[in-house]
């Protein structure tokens, strides 16, 4: 067995860098009525491989760092959400 750590694999190089970030229609994730100042925002994009990519930043720095998630990455987030896989236990 080798020692070497190979570097893990990246399946949206090819694509993170060709997203259309400028035009995407970029929608803030804060409960009904109110106004987070440091929000996540999120945009899906598409892409000319035929699939639609979605995209997450921080309302704080739009130019900043951008998550890409493929759709099957951001159905299981969602569901994970739906499930209350990442509620905070109760006090």
């Amino acid at each position: 067995m080798s020692d070497q750590h190979s570097s893990p694999v990246d399946d949206k190089a090819g694509v993170r860098h060709v997203l259309d970030l400028e035009t995407a229609h970029w929608q803030r994730a804060e409960p009904a009525g109110e106004t987070i100042p440091d929000a996540i925002e999120f945009a899906f994009v598409p892409h000319s491989d035929g699939l639609t990519y979605t995209a997450l930043r921080s309302s704080t720095e739009p130019d900043g760092t951008v998550l890409v998630f493929t759709p099957s990455e951001w159905d299981a987030f969602v569901a994970g959400v739906r499930d209350g896989e990442f509620d905070l236990p109760a006090n």
